[in-house]
């Protein structure tokens, strides 16, 4: 993985950088890392990342917790 610049807190990232910084976040989120992970991996925030993982294209996967069952499913079962 490339190493990816540390910013401050309130830092912008712009143009062609921010272009390429999201691309690189959306490598690890494609190969399976959480967003969480990407975070801790980067020193970034949440919000940081998914606006990131957002501008470059993302296709964000379903939250975990269901264990492949949507949330329907396992409400009616336990009703």
């Amino acid at each position: 993985m490339a190493k990816t610049p540390e910013l401050a807190r309130n830092q912008r990232v712009t143009g062609t950088e921010r272009t390429k910084l999201g691309n690189e976040l959306l490598k690890r989120y494609q190969k399976g890392a959480s967003i969480r992970e990407i975070c801790s991996e980067t020193g970034y925030s949440i919000g940081r990342v998914r606006r990131l993982l957002v501008d470059a294209g993302v296709e964000f996967r379903g939250r975990g917790g269901t264990q492949g069952r949507s949330r329907r499913e396992t409400s009616t079962k336990s009703a």
